[in-house]
């Protein structure tokens, strides 16, 4: 019979020193990775090949394929996709972001960001009609650039072929123009155009498909024109201005604007201007449950609600008295809010720096939020004592919502594919908000665990290999002792001479 005793004799400390070394460094490696994959995705790397590829082998195939055939969880059913949405606030990238950057060195916006907005110039300032056209072809291939240096210089060589080009002009204004005032002034010439040409392609529009397609982009051109030219009103202080061309806006019924969303251009200018009854106007038209929600309308309602009793707002008081109804009506907004995006306060509150906004932003994720505490922080201090009551009652919502991904209490649960969105959408050198807060995977504790002994292994058999050696063998006999134990038992009961009784048999 083999004899443990004798082949753990033979080993020296130098294989105890290269078993704990090898160990470790393939415990480290683990680690690292399991890290690295947490910080960019979320999840450990481990737990996913568990669930997703042992998982089915060991059973879990069948179950899981006959829940997916009957979908049989209603909150899969109705659980809203990720979608990534137009910043109705977005910033002018020549005389906004561009100077962020020649200040920082730093780019404020991604390439899947910018993608995006490629992507939307081209549906929206692009038709069928336009083949043939140079200057309108040229225009297709500058949308798609991705040096600003060539699509400013396309757009310039579009307006020398055809001065009537309104695109080129949008372009010029939004990445050339270094200073508001400069894209207002050519933007107002964008103006003149787009509204000739939309009267022009309005006269026959009937004439066919093609005709109606030159239609639809000049009016979205006309309507996009429009819209920036409130917002540079609006950034110039001419607030009176731009709250009347959004109120015009508003009544506009084209397909673009179901993607603009200038209902919450128009609250943020009339919070401006601390109009607060009209403000609680527009919100009775658009805070309906029939239409989707944003965090502008949610906490623009918290907002106004706040406004009523936040002057006088004590927490001491209120807890030995008990809340208002007033008070609890605020409250209720605030939670409400909250669980709309729970990104929003740790900005307003200023518990974490803002940064230029994005282009597009994900509803109830990161960029949504500090698309709006950018805009928005200015008004809650405005109204005395709201940034308090904020305070006071904000994380209260999470009592409500032991498990936000899996049930909400106003809104659908939480969605799990905001952070990998957001960090799309965000610069590198912010650290995105991540809600719930994920603890660390088991598996990169236990790497972790096993990577630190297996290395202090090591060392203390480098150090002192005798006694580690002695430890070692020790420790392996105890470990041994049981299996001895059973087979002795096993040779008690069974005749030593079994599997030669086997064989003839």
């Amino acid at each position: 019979m083999w004899d443990s005793s004798v082949f753990l004799s033979t080993l020296t400390p130098k294989f105890y020193v290269a078993l704990t070394g090898t160990s470790s460094l393939i415990s480290g490696l683990i680690l690292i990775f399991e890290w690295w994959y947490f910080r960019k995705y979320g999840t450990s790397f481990i737990e996913q090949v568990s669930i997703n590829h042992i998982s089915p082998w060991i059973g879990g195939g069948e179950t899981t394929a006959e829940s997916v055939t009957n979908n049989s969880t209603p909150t899969t059913q109705n659980m809203p996709e990720c979608k990534v949405w137009r910043n109705p606030l977005n910033l002018l990238r020549g005389a906004e972001y561009q100077r962020f950057y020649w200040a920082t060195q730093k780019e404020p916006l991604t390439f899947y960001d910018m993608n995006l907005s490629a992507q939307d110039h081209q549906t929206f300032f692009t038709c069928e009609g336009d083949a043939g056209k140079a200057e309108y072809e040229i225009m297709q291939t500058a949308w798609r650039e991705r040096n600003p240096v060539v699509r400013i210089k396309a757009a310039n060589n579009a307006i020398e072929i055809n001065a009537n080009c309104a695109p080129a002009y949008i372009l010029l204004a939004e990445e050339e123009a270094t200073t508001i005032l400069e894209a207002e002034r050519i933007l107002r010439t964008a103006l003149k155009v787009a509204e000739a040409n939309y009267k022009k392609s309005q006269a026959v529009q009937h004439q066919g498909p093609i005709m109606e397609g030159i239609f639809r982009r000049d009016t979205n051109v006309l309507i996009y024109i429009k819209r920036r030219l409130a917002m540079c009103a609006r950034k110039l202080g001419k607030l009176k201005e731009a709250v009347k061309m959004f109120r015009d806006l508003t009544k506009e019924i084209p397909p673009i604007m179901n993607v603009l969303n200038i209902h919450e251009n128009l609250l943020e200018a009339l919070l401006e201007m601390q109009a607060y009854a009209d403000c609680q106007a527009v919100l009775a038209k658009y805070d309906d449950i029939s239409l989707p929600k944003s965090a502008t309308i949610c906490y623009t309602a918290a907002l106004l609600k706040a406004r009523v009793v936040a002057e006088k707002f004590s927490p001491d008081i209120a807890s030995k008295r008990g809340l208002t109804a007033a008070e609890m009506s605020a409250v209720e907004a605030i939670h409400r809010a909250v669980e709309f995006n729970p990104h929003v306060p740790k900005y307003l509150l200023e518990m974490k720096q803002l940064i230029l906004p994005p282009e597009h932003i994900l509803k109830r994720g990161d960029s949504e939020a500090l698309a709006y505490a950018f805009f928005h922080l200015q008004h809650w201090k405005n109204v005395e004592g709201a940034l308090n009551l904020l305070h006071c009652t904000w994380e209260g919502t999470f009592r409500m919502l032991p498990y936000p991904l899996e049930r909400g209490h106003l809104f659908y649960p939480y969605p799990t594919c905001t952070e990998c969105a957001d960090r799309e959408l965000l610069p590198t050198f912010h650290e995105v908000s991540v809600y719930p807060k994920k603890e660390l995977p088991f598996f990169i504790l236990f790497t972790a665990g096993l990577c630190s002994i297996t290395a202090l292994l090591a060392l203390l058999t480098h150090q002192y290999p005798e006694s580690m050696g002695i430890f070692a063998s020790t420790t392996l006999n105890w470990f041994s002792l049981p299996f001895h134990f059973v087979k002795e038992r096993l040779e008690t009961i069974w005749p030593c001479n079994l599997l030669q009784h086997l064989s003839r048999i």
